[in-house]
């Protein structure tokens, strides 16, 4: 029997591709640098402050 029924899935073609030993370095520098300028942008973001209710003094008992 013959198990290749058909062309193969393309994400399928693309993992293939991407683990050969010259490409994979490139896809594992990728990578890298993703995750770096991931990381870098979110440190980047400033948070968004919501105001804080207004402090009030404790009231004193009158008395």
């Amino acid at each position: 029997m013959d198990n290749n029924a058909g062309p193969q899935n393309p994400i399928r073609r693309l993992m293939k591709w991407a683990i050969t030993p010259p490409q994979s370095y490139g896809v594992y520098l990728a990578g890298i640098i993703l995750v770096y300028a991931l990381s870098f942008y979110a440190g980047t973001l400033k948070p968004k402050h919501v105001p804080a209710p207004p402090v009030t003094a404790p009231s004193t008992p009158h008395g």
